[in-house]
Protein backbone atom coordinates (compact mmCIF):
# COMPACT_ATOMS: atom_id res chain seq x y z
CA UNK A 1 0.00 0.00 0.00
CA UNK A 2 1.65 3.44 -0.89
CA UNK A 3 2.51 5.57 1.72
CA UNK A 4 2.42 8.28 -0.01
CA UNK A 5 -0.73 7.47 -2.41
CA UNK A 6 -2.93 8.02 1.14
CA UNK A 7 -1.44 11.88 2.05
CA UNK A 8 -4.06 14.42 0.84
CA UNK A 9 -2.25 17.21 -0.71
CA UNK A 10 -2.89 20.72 1.09
CA UNK A 11 -3.30 23.89 -1.17
CA UNK A 12 -1.84 26.48 -0.16
CA UNK A 13 -3.33 30.70 -0.52
CA UNK A 14 -3.75 31.62 -4.25
CA UNK A 15 -3.63 28.23 -5.87
CA UNK A 16 -6.83 26.31 -6.92
CA UNK A 17 -6.90 22.96 -8.51
CA UNK A 18 -9.51 22.46 -11.38
CA UNK A 19 -10.23 18.13 -12.27
CA UNK A 20 -11.79 17.19 -15.46
CA UNK A 21 -9.99 15.73 -18.23
CA UNK A 22 -6.56 16.93 -17.32
CA UNK A 23 -5.66 18.07 -13.88
CA UNK A 24 -4.84 22.02 -13.98
CA UNK A 25 -3.10 23.70 -11.26
CA UNK A 26 -3.21 27.37 -11.08
CA UNK A 27 -1.09 30.18 -8.79
CA UNK A 28 0.96 32.68 -8.62
CA UNK A 29 3.93 31.26 -10.58
CA UNK A 30 1.76 29.70 -13.68
CA UNK A 31 -0.48 27.32 -14.82
CA UNK A 32 0.38 23.60 -14.96
CA UNK A 33 -1.57 21.07 -16.47
CA UNK A 34 -1.07 16.92 -16.69
CA UNK A 35 -3.50 14.45 -18.00
CA UNK A 36 -5.03 11.88 -15.35
CA UNK A 37 -3.94 8.53 -15.53
CA UNK A 38 -6.55 5.83 -15.99
CA UNK A 39 -5.48 3.71 -12.79
CA UNK A 40 -6.59 7.06 -10.64
CA UNK A 41 -9.15 8.90 -9.67
CA UNK A 42 -8.24 12.98 -8.46
CA UNK A 43 -10.70 14.52 -6.36
CA UNK A 44 -10.58 17.89 -5.52
CA UNK A 45 -12.55 19.55 -2.28
CA UNK A 46 -11.95 22.72 -0.96
CA UNK A 47 -8.04 22.87 0.18
CA UNK A 48 -7.54 19.35 0.05
CA UNK A 49 -6.81 17.47 -3.63
CA UNK A 50 -6.68 13.73 -2.76
CA UNK A 51 -5.89 10.85 -5.33
CA UNK A 52 -7.70 7.60 -4.64
CA UNK A 53 -6.53 3.80 -7.04
CA UNK A 54 -9.24 2.42 -9.34
CA UNK A 55 -9.68 -1.45 -8.41
CA UNK A 56 -9.15 -3.91 -10.59
CA UNK A 57 -6.40 -1.88 -12.77
CA UNK A 58 -3.12 -3.53 -13.43
CA UNK A 59 -1.07 -0.47 -12.56
CA UNK A 60 -3.47 1.33 -9.89
CA UNK A 61 -0.55 0.77 -6.69
CA UNK A 62 2.11 1.82 -8.50
CA UNK A 63 0.34 4.82 -10.14
CA UNK A 64 -1.37 6.35 -7.10
CA UNK A 65 1.90 7.54 -5.41
CA UNK A 66 3.43 8.84 -8.78
CA UNK A 67 0.67 10.49 -9.49
CA UNK A 68 0.15 12.04 -6.10
CA UNK A 69 3.64 13.03 -6.26
CA UNK A 70 3.37 14.44 -9.65
CA UNK A 71 0.79 16.74 -8.34
CA UNK A 72 2.29 17.94 -5.61
CA UNK A 73 5.37 19.51 -7.20
CA UNK A 74 2.92 20.76 -9.69
CA UNK A 75 1.62 22.43 -6.45
CA UNK A 76 4.90 23.51 -5.45
CA UNK A 77 5.98 24.79 -8.60
CA UNK A 78 3.04 27.04 -9.39
CA UNK A 79 3.24 28.49 -5.25
CA UNK A 80 7.63 28.74 -4.65
CA UNK A 81 9.03 27.36 -8.45
CA UNK A 82 11.80 24.73 -8.62
CA UNK A 83 15.71 25.99 -8.95
CA UNK A 84 18.49 24.21 -10.32
CA UNK A 85 22.08 25.39 -9.85
CA UNK A 86 25.39 24.61 -11.90
CA UNK A 87 28.53 25.28 -11.53
CA UNK A 88 31.57 25.63 -14.00
CA UNK A 89 34.93 24.20 -13.59
CA UNK A 90 38.16 24.84 -15.90
CA UNK A 91 39.53 27.75 -17.04
CA UNK A 92 38.28 30.33 -19.40
CA UNK A 93 34.50 28.20 -18.89
CA UNK A 94 32.44 31.01 -18.45
CA UNK A 95 28.86 31.19 -18.77
CA UNK A 96 26.60 34.49 -19.43
CA UNK A 97 22.69 34.84 -19.73
CA UNK A 98 21.05 37.26 -22.19
CA UNK A 99 17.40 37.02 -22.27
CA UNK A 100 16.10 33.19 -22.86
CA UNK A 101 19.92 32.58 -24.59
CA UNK A 102 22.44 30.81 -22.29
CA UNK A 103 25.75 31.91 -23.68
CA UNK A 104 28.59 29.26 -22.77
CA UNK A 105 32.35 29.55 -23.68
CA UNK A 106 33.42 25.90 -22.59
CA UNK A 107 36.78 25.48 -24.17
CA UNK A 108 35.58 24.41 -27.93
CA UNK A 109 36.65 26.19 -31.05
CA UNK A 110 32.92 27.97 -30.93
CA UNK A 111 30.46 29.61 -28.49
CA UNK A 112 27.52 27.03 -27.17
CA UNK A 113 24.44 29.45 -27.53
CA UNK A 114 21.31 27.30 -25.22
CA UNK A 115 17.78 28.72 -25.57
CA UNK A 116 15.96 28.58 -23.10
CA UNK A 117 12.09 26.89 -23.31
CA UNK A 118 8.76 28.99 -22.63
CA UNK A 119 8.66 28.89 -18.64
CA UNK A 120 12.13 28.11 -18.02
CA UNK A 121 14.31 31.32 -16.85
CA UNK A 122 18.09 31.54 -16.41
CA UNK A 123 20.56 33.85 -14.62
CA UNK A 124 24.42 34.36 -14.32
CA UNK A 125 24.97 35.50 -10.41
CA UNK A 126 28.49 35.09 -11.66
CA UNK A 127 30.23 33.88 -15.00
CA UNK A 128 31.19 30.05 -13.25
CA UNK A 129 27.47 30.03 -11.94
CA UNK A 130 24.62 29.20 -13.69
CA UNK A 131 20.98 29.48 -11.79
CA UNK A 132 17.76 27.83 -13.78
CA UNK A 133 14.04 28.91 -12.08
CA UNK A 134 10.65 27.43 -13.25
CA UNK A 135 7.41 26.49 -12.45
CA UNK A 136 7.42 22.93 -13.80
CA UNK A 137 10.23 20.45 -11.78
CA UNK A 138 10.34 18.26 -14.69
CA UNK A 139 11.48 20.73 -17.50
CA UNK A 140 13.87 22.42 -15.03
CA UNK A 141 15.33 19.45 -14.40
CA UNK A 142 15.66 18.94 -18.17
CA UNK A 143 17.21 21.88 -18.86
CA UNK A 144 20.12 21.55 -16.37
CA UNK A 145 20.67 17.90 -17.46
CA UNK A 146 21.25 19.18 -21.18
CA UNK A 147 23.31 22.12 -19.74
CA UNK A 148 25.62 19.70 -18.21
CA UNK A 149 25.79 17.27 -21.18
CA UNK A 150 27.55 19.84 -23.44
CA UNK A 151 30.79 19.01 -21.18
CA UNK A 152 30.13 16.66 -18.46
CA UNK A 153 32.75 16.96 -16.05
CA UNK A 154 35.83 14.75 -16.40
CA UNK A 155 37.50 12.62 -14.42
CA UNK A 156 40.75 13.42 -13.99
CA UNK A 157 40.85 17.01 -12.72
CA UNK A 158 36.99 17.60 -12.73
CA UNK A 159 36.84 19.77 -15.53
CA UNK A 160 32.94 20.62 -17.04
CA UNK A 161 29.92 21.77 -15.77
CA UNK A 162 28.33 20.58 -12.60
CA UNK A 163 25.52 20.29 -10.21
CA UNK A 164 25.82 22.60 -7.52
CA UNK A 165 25.71 19.83 -4.84
CA UNK A 166 27.72 16.83 -7.28
CA UNK A 167 30.48 15.28 -5.84
CA UNK A 168 32.86 14.48 -8.91
CA UNK A 169 35.91 11.73 -7.48
CA UNK A 170 38.90 12.51 -8.94
CA UNK A 171 40.48 9.48 -10.43
CA UNK A 172 44.32 8.88 -10.05
CA UNK A 173 46.90 9.59 -12.95
CA UNK A 174 48.15 6.62 -14.16
CA UNK A 175 51.80 5.48 -12.85
CA UNK A 176 54.91 4.62 -14.45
Amino acid sequence: MSRIGKNAIVLPAGVTVSVADQITVTGPLGTLTASVHPAVTVTSNGGNVSVAKNEGVENGPAMWGTMRANLNNMVLGVSKGFERKLQLVGVGYRAQAQGDVLNLSLGFSHPVAHTMPAGVKVECPTQTEILIKGSDKQQVGQVAAEIRAYRKPEPYKGKGVRYSDEVVVIKETKKK
